[in-house]
């Protein structure tokens, strides 16, 4: 069994972006971040983004804005952010308050600083597999992880658990493409499928993303198969979780993720690839100009 060490792949990315943006004359990327309310999970999210940006040089502009702030006065400031020329990529932090339409706010951010890909016309692109749009760094992180572990897809059968906008469904469609690293048969399987533990167990790579802890059992790996766990979730006494038994599971596996030190490092990497990624397309816009 060997473990999928997403903290040093992230490392070796974060260090060749730092790489990127050391040499860059004049400004620096600059990502944009708003926060409404104050879930504490949300705060160590940024925090931690924002400490990842610092390490590479990228500047972060904040905003953090009260619970009750209107859906209107939110996407003032996106907008403000969309017409500021030093920002990049804005990152609008969720779960957003019950009187929000997430669409609504995602749709408000300027499609080429959407570095978190969730608006419909970066989905769009996705779907279609045409150029120049952004990926969601979580699906867009797992599919570098497993291209870093040079795990095959080609052919493969992908059984993706969980069939969020954020994870599931993006993933399901980056994998499936019609590009390098990717040609894998993909089935996305959630709580209603029928005969779940079989659909799992056909999976060459298991994906698990329904944010259950150990929901994922032995029963339902296969032999050799890759298992990648994507779920995170805070126990009784702060231990952290993911959706795969990891202890049963690990000894079945060929490659496995750990939780934490898999996936979420490589969501963060992606975030600041994603940024920088930005800021070289409209370099190069304005350069054209």
């Amino acid at each position: 069994m060997h473990l999928i060490d997403g903290k040093a792949i992230a490392k070796q990315i974060q260090t060749q972006i730092a790489q990127g943006i050391s040499p860059l004359h004049g400004r620096k990327p600059g990502l944009g971040f708003i926060l409404v309310g104050k879930n504490p999970s949300s705060q160590s999210y940024i925090k931690m983004k924002k400490k990842r940006c610092q390490e590479v040089g990228i500047l972060s502009f904040d905003c953090e804005m009260q619970e009750e702030v209107t859906e209107a006065i939110l996407i003032a400031q996106i907008t403000e952010m969309n017409h500021n020329p030093l920002i990049d990529g804005i990152l609008v932090q969720l779960p957003l308050p019950q009187h929000m339409n997430p669409l609504h706010v995602m749709s408000a951010i300027d499609p080429h600083k959407d570095v978190d890909g969730f608006h419909p016309m970066n989905v769009g692109k996705m779907l279609l597999g045409e150029a120049g749009g952004f990926f969601p760094c979580t699906p867009l992180g797992i599919h570098v992880l497993l291209t870093h572990a040079q795990i095959p897809l080609l052919g493969k059968h992908v059984v993706i658990v969980g069939r969020s906008n954020i994870v599931g469904k993006p993933l399901a469609a980056i994998l499936m493409q019609k590009a390098p690293h990717c040609n894998a048969t993909v089935t996305i399987a959630h709580s209603l499928s029928e005969n779940l533990q079989g659909l799992c167990k056909s999976a060459d790579i298991l994906i698990a993303a329904l944010g259950k802890p150990h929901f994922i059992k032995k029963e339902m790996v296969k032999q050799g198969a890759v298992v990648i766990d994507v779920g995170i979730t805070k126990g009784a006494n702060n231990e952290i979780m993911g959706d795969v038994d990891f202890d049963r599971v690990a000894p079945l596996c060929s490659h496995i993720t750990p939780v934490p030190g898999g996936v979420g490092p490589m969501t963060i990497a992606m975030l600041l690839s994603n940024t920088l990624l930005s800021y070289q397309r409209r370099a190069s816009l304005l350069h054209r100009l």
